[in-house]
């Protein structure tokens, strides 16, 4: 733990917290300050249990805040943006509120992979694709969304989207988000009908994923609001305070038979119990295909929702989940607790 404190190692979030006994304060693993030696630390599982021996929380890397929480001088300005989809920003407007535009620049290129102007045009976006899909006015819809010129509005969509505005009818729209957890930011990902991806944005095959529902579902992502994302981040919630064991969402999991047949089994081990890969199979009645069910486990898009988690060795030691062995044994200790 020592020498991934050294290392700023930020794959070990949500396992331990570092406190520093010649200043008093405790910080994250990652934490960007100095590495303190190792006789002046001690480990703890949670934030609350440094705040139990007399630490005070660092103010550098805020251990009381989910990793990836916008910070305080954010959170007004993201407000206003959530409240109008259609705003549009202009550095002095930002000066105006306070805040440094290249300030808010790095921030949303850190932690969303594209500038805050970016970010906004996406939103007017995907606001536009919604009004198109409801009332075919292209004209009205680029106007409404905030846009001075339709020519402009056109090259903007299908640069965006890579279709016209009036092919909408026939394509979707996945909309995008990222949702805080104790493990790390997870990527959430939804259409009209429901959520159709969950994962954590550190998973090596997020981007295979990303193109799967591409093509599955005729869509393109754009970051925005999306109906169902409140319910997810509330039922999320609940879920790591240990209030909820079965979640409660709309889903659409494109895939093939024997891929939906592993789901759907998953979805049924119980709350805080495990079963075998073998186990698996035997619950889809089809014992010999142990391999094929790993590989629909790992083909889940839906982390924590369906539960892959929850599947082991013969053993019972922990193998196979793509968002990180250490998140599969935290979700399954607090599933168990």
């Amino acid at each position: 733990m020592h020498q991934a404190v050294v290392n700023k190692d930020t794959s070990f979030e949500g396992i331990f917290i570092v406190g520093v006994k010649t200043t008093g304060i405790f910080c994250r693993p990652g934490c960007p300050a100095r590495a303190p030696k190792i006789e002046n630390t001690e480990f703890f599982s949670t934030a609350k249990e440094a705040l139990q021996f007399g630490y005070r929380p660092c103010k550098m890397c805020r251990p009381l805040e989910h990793a990836g929480e916008p910070p305080s001088w954010l959170r007004e300005i993201l407000t206003e943006v959530n409240s109008n989809p259609s705003l549009r920003l202009k550095d002095y407007e930002i000066r105006q509120r306070g805040v440094d535009p290249a300030r808010i620049r790095r921030w949303f290129k850190k932690n969303h992979d594209m500038t805050f102007q970016a970010y906004l045009r996406s939103r007017r976006l995907n606001e536009a694709f919604g009004r198109i899909r409801h009332t075919s006015k292209v004209t009205e819809s680029a106007f409404d969304s905030g846009y001075d010129s339709l020519s402009g509005f056109n090259d903007a969509f299908k640069k965006a989207t890579g279709f016209v505005p009036s092919q909408s009818g026939q394509r979707n729209i996945i909309t995008i988000t990222r949702i805080l957890s104790p493990l790390g930011p997870l990527f959430a990902g939804a259409t009209s009908k429901g959520i159709c991806l969950l994962e954590f944005t550190d998973r090596r095959m997020l981007e295979t994923q990303i193109k799967i529902l591409r093509q599955r579902l005729n869509a393109e992502f754009i970051p925005g609001k999306n109906e169902h994302f409140d319910a997810l981040d509330q039922q999320l919630g609940e879920y790591f305070r240990g209030q909820r064991r079965q979640f409660d969402l709309p889903l659409v999991i494109p895939g093939t038979e024997f891929q939906q047949l592993a789901w759907r089994a998953l979805t049924k081990i119980p709350y805080g119990e495990t079963r075998s890969y073998g186990q698996q199979a035997q619950a889809m009645e089809n014992p010999k295909a142990l391999r094929a069910v790993g590989k629909a486990n790992g083909d889940n898009r839906l982390a924590i929702i369906i539960p892959c988690h929850r599947v082991v060795a013969a053993d019972g030691s922990l193998t196979g989940y793509g968002g990180g062995l250490w998140r599969k044994k935290y979700l399954l200790d607090l599933e168990k607790r």
